[in-house]
């Protein structure tokens, strides 16, 4: 499986202390060099710095080989290189919670997963406990909005009863 992520989900992960997930649940995960970039900016996170500036094994960095054409330009220079890598290397999913990144990505056919989603589905695996998880990520400031939130509920509801 091939997984390229953005800044936000890995900024959100290795601040509430579940960036361990993601080789759990991806084996390796690619980030173009924009996203480690911005992950090392002196006003970044202490242990988001310290994640960036040494990256465990399993975290790949990739030059991209040419922005995409066309993409829109409210975009970061982060999440315009995600977009890039994900479609050089017809990635399986990008990680990215940005919304006009995401439907950038989707408008590509690239499968977009937010920060919440991997909650859940490292939840549906037996990795963690997503309301507590879920709460952590509020008390940082993350915002989804309500019908994101009760989509994800639900479906770790309905994980419970089976």
């Amino acid at each position: 499986m091939i997984v390229v992520a953005n800044t936000s989900p890995l900024n959100y992960l290795t601040r509430s202390g579940y960036v361990w997930i993601l080789p759990e649940l991806f084996g390796k995960v690619l980030v173009p060099k924009a996203v480690l970039t911005e992950m090392l900016h002196p006003q970044a996170p202490a242990e988001v710095h310290t994640f960036a500036s040494s990256p465990p094994p399993w975290l790949e960095c990739v030059e991209v080989g040419r922005i995409a054409c066309g993409l829109d330009s409210s975009l970061g220079e982060g999440e315009r290189e995600a977009i890039s890598l994900a479609l050089e290397t017809h990635a399986d999913a990008l990680l990215i919670d940005d919304l006009a990144g995401r439907r950038e990505a989707q408008s590509r056919h690239i499968a977009a997963r937010g920060t919440l989603a991997i909650l859940l589905q490292a939840s549906l695996r037996g990795h963690l406990h997503f309301p507590t998880a879920f709460e952590q990520l509020r008390q940082m400031g993350f915002r989804a909005s309500s019908a994101i939130q009760e989509a994800l509920f639900d479906a770790h509801s309905k994980s419970q009863l089976g």
